[in-house]
């Protein structure tokens, strides 16, 4: 779409008596949708190499659809902090905001589990078979990826961002 088409739209949508804030809040839940839908397709990818190992912990057709809702909520909660945890230029002085360990979490565990689900993709490709130390660093990726994207969603969300009152 070129940004004509898209600033013709928006006015086209201003015109109809859309207010702002809800056109953006929606947009806003269709971008959090499309996240948890990248999630949930990293987590079948995950839960399918996992499901591959027929000797071990994860010969349970529940694994891939685990991995998957996983997947779907770590990304949901835990990938885009911009819109609750502001960006702000940092001063001078090193002090922290209060907000940089939840994009540090969010920045890891969106790595852990990008890590997880590349290692997956390419092993499904290839149609390689894992040993079991294989197996157990996708899924402890994966685990703990997921695990501090949820994390950290939940601490941004949490945290009450200062005012600037001056």
């Amino acid at each position: 779409m070129k940004i004509s088409s898209a600033i013709s739209l928006t006015r086209h949508l201003s015109g109809l008596g859309i207010a702002r804030s809800s056109l953006i809040k929606s947009v806003h839940i269709l971008e959090r949708i499309g996240l948890a839908a990248v999630g949930a397709s990293c987590g079948l990818y995950v839960g399918a190499t996992l499901l591959r190992q027929k000797d071990g912990l994860f010969e349970s057709g529940w694994i891939v659809l685990i991995t998957m809702l996983y997947g779907a909520l770590s990304y949901y909660v835990g990938i885009d902090l911009s819109g609750s945890v502001g960006r702000r230029q940092s001063s001078i002085s090193e002090e922290w905001s209060g907000s940089e360990p939840a994009e540090i979490m969010s920045a890891a565990g969106t790595f852990g589990a990008a890590i997880a689900a590349t290692l997956s993709v390419s092993i499904l490709v290839l149609d390689q078979n894992l040993s079991n130390a294989m197996t157990g660093f996708v899924a402890g990726c994966w685990a703990v990826g997921s695990s501090l994207q949820v994390a950290a969603g939940t601490m941004a969300r949490s945290h009450e961002a200062p005012t600037n009152e001056q």
